[in-house]
């Protein structure tokens, strides 16, 4: 893994956003019938998740 790589996925880490290739291995190695999600709908996915949105979440 290159410099800039680590840092990216660092400063992701840091505030909260987790990894998509880590996700597409878990998705493999654990539920290989099921499509994975594009890194788009894994992005919008996790923000919902952590902030709210249509499945939930905060009240204000």
């Amino acid at each position: 893994m290159t410099l800039f790589a680590t840092l990216a996925q660092t400063a992701r880490l840091m505030v909260g956003l987790p990894s998509y290739d880590a996700y597409l291995a878990h998705m493999a190695a654990h539920h290989p019938d099921r499509a994975a999600m594009t890194r788009t709908a894994f992005f919008r996915d996790r923000q919902e998740a952590r902030y709210g949105g249509k499945n939930g979440g905060r009240c204000c």
